[in-house]
């Protein structure tokens, strides 16, 4: 049992200060796939609230309620946070999903029941040394265009709709309210990879909710992350106090569809240098301000292909020393996985990955996941598409990342990935309870592989 600091962590300059005064760096994974769950993590297609509602369909409310409740259970508990403390981490970011706490049906009504899971994780890993980062990471609205908003379509509706900005506003509140005084929460990050094309409204939004936060819990520090999904600092003034600006930092060589490293992805050349070149692009507004420099998310994807792998290794590598130069906190992408790029996997031979991975290799198959695959599925539909789009509309070129990713998340990740769904539900019709415990229980540490390699770069980063 670690021993409970006497008040959260603060900052000084550049450092994060803990309770004894001493600086510390804060080094963990994001918890991804959990309370906010993604399609590559935990294997299903298109967005969480899509996927839940045919396995609703499919299997009835009462196995619905008991297989996500029992998948929740086990998906981070105390074995999970004994590993990571063991491995010598001292800080996890939880990635929440706006719905455990409200229902759309009933706006502005807080759900005292959906904090359940968030108030085990933050008492499990403080028990054992380690603080949780509490990530906002689907707001209603849709603060961004992608599926990790829990977005069905690829409209950021949050930034239209002063609604949807009073109710993060009250949500806010209700979090601040529960945990003010808990020492082992590190801090708010008050929404994950907002994405605004005018880049007019992120900062006015910031300005209230850090003032909503602060009024409630003047203690606990704020994370805040840039525009276009948190690489972005135009929209920031002067710093505000207790605020630390958190910034992303994935290198494009190391997506699903990177090219060699060091080599070209996406027409341009990527070595060591640009890796570097581009983290002090993203860093530039901490570096400037002079406060702490967080990473609240970087990492390759892995191919479980030794050539490749060996390459988003050295991507690693290369990261983890710029940040150890700089002084950075960081929380890797992340936790636990299929296997393609948590520290832990759902092991091969247990009931989950026996049951899905022919699902799983038909959606890499048609590129459906945008992070899990190489984003083109079947050339023979997808580039006369790309050609045609181009051809027609040779200047366009959408906010955030133009033509090919435009066309992808339409085509591949909402046009295939919607029947897809369909799919994964049918794969749950029928199975009786303790099938579907089975199901659920594969994700428990136990029935986990540790990806050593990986573990072992971050425990000397």
């Amino acid at each position: 049992m670690a021993h409970t600091p006497a008040r959260p962590l603060s900052i000084t300059g550049s450092d994060f200060i803990d309770a004894n005064g001493d600086a510390v760096r804060l080094r963990g994974p994001n918890i991804g796939g959990w309370l906010l769950m993604e399609n590559f993590i935990t294997g299903y297609a298109g967005n969480e609230s899509l996927m839940r509602a045919e396995v609703r369909k499919a299997i009835g409310d009462e196995r619905y309620e008991r297989f996500f409740e029992r998948l929740l259970t086990v998906f981070f508990n105390e074995a999970d946070a004994r590993f990571l403390a063991a491995e010598g981490f001292n800080s996890i970011r939880v990635n929440v999903n706006y719905r455990h706490l409200e229902r759309d049906a009933k706006p502005f009504e807080i759900v005292e029941d959906g904090f359940r899971h968030l108030d085990r994780a933050i008492d499990l890993a403080g028990a054992n040394g380690i603080y949780t980062m509490i990530d906002l990471h689907a707001l209603p609205g849709y603060q961004n265009q992608d599926w990790h908003a829990d977005n069905p379509t690829h409209v950021d509706t949050f930034w239209d709709h002063p609604h949807f900005q009073d109710r993060v506003i009250n949500m806010w509140e209700a979090i601040a309210d529960r945990y003010k005084g808990n020492p082992w929460v590190s801090g708010y990050n008050i929404m994950n990879e907002p994405a605004d094309a005018t880049s007019r409204r992120v900062g006015p939004f910031y300005d209230r909710a850090v003032a909503a936060v602060q009024a409630v819990d003047p203690d606990h520090l704020i994370f805040l992350d840039g525009n276009t999904y948190s690489t972005e600092w135009d929209i920031f003034g002067e710093p505000q106090d207790g605020v630390v600006y958190a910034l992303h930092d994935y290198v494009t060589s190391g997506f699903g569809r990177g090219g060699p490293y060091p080599g070209v992805t996406d027409g341009v050349y990527i070595d060591r240098d640009y890796v570097e070149q581009k983290f002090l692009q993203r860093a530039e507004y901490a570096r400037k301000t002079g406060t702490p420099i967080m990473v609240s998310e970087f990492s390759p994807v892995y191919f479980n292909d030794e050539a490749k792998d060996a390459q988003r290794r050295q991507i690693l590598a290369d990261q983890l020393e710029i940040y150890t130069r700089y002084n950075v906190s960081w929380a890797s992408w992340m936790y636990k996985d299929l296997g393609r790029q948590g520290m832990v996997g759902v092991g091969s031979d247990t009931p989950y990955r026996r049951r899905f991975d022919d699902f799983v290799a038909k959606k890499n198959r048609l590129g459906a996941d945008a992070w899990g695959s190489d984003e083109i599925g079947p050339r023979e539909v997808t580039e006369p598409v790309q050609e045609l789009v181009a051809r027609e509309f040779p200047n366009y070129e959408p906010y955030p990342f133009g033509r090919f990713h435009f066309v992808r998340r339409l085509l591949n990740n909402i046009i295939f990935a919607e029947p897809l769904a369909q799919e994964y539900a049918d794969l749950l019709r029928g199975l009786d309870d303790s099938e579907l415990d089975a199901l659920a229980d594969s994700f428990a540490f136990e029935n986990c592989q540790v990806r050593e390699s990986l573990v072992e770069q971050l425990k000397q980063g």
